[in-house]
């Protein structure tokens, strides 16, 4: 059974998350990957740098430092069931912040 998503009324309160990987090394960190977040509202992109390997805390601080400082908190997310979004770290940021994990 599918869920049916709400149509955001704001950009950015609805999210879809997803990684491109496998990128030949770029930038002074050598990023191979890539976070994508495309706000549901305006399905305006943000490309995020970071590398295949990276935990679920890395992830976090990139998201918070590089995306909710200048987008606020997101309502809900989407995304696949990577073990990153789904990890126990990522549960008590969703609790946290109230967002809710859509899959």
């Amino acid at each position: 059974m599918m869920i049916q998503i709400q149509e955001p009324k704001s950009p950015w309160e609805i999210v879809h998350m997803d990684w491109v990987t496998a990128l030949p090394p770029a930038g002074d960190r050598s990023y191979n990957a890539c976070l994508v977040l495309v706000d549901r509202y305006r399905k305006t992109p943000m490309f995020l740098p970071c590398q295949k390997d990276d935990t679920a805390m890395d992830t976090a601080i990139i998201i918070c430092n590089k995306a909710i400082s200048h987008t606020g908190i997101f309502q809900n997310i989407i995304s696949d069931r990577d073990p990153k979004f789904t990890s126990a770290l990522w549960t008590n940021l969703y609790n946290l912040f109230g967002t809710k994990l859509s899959f």
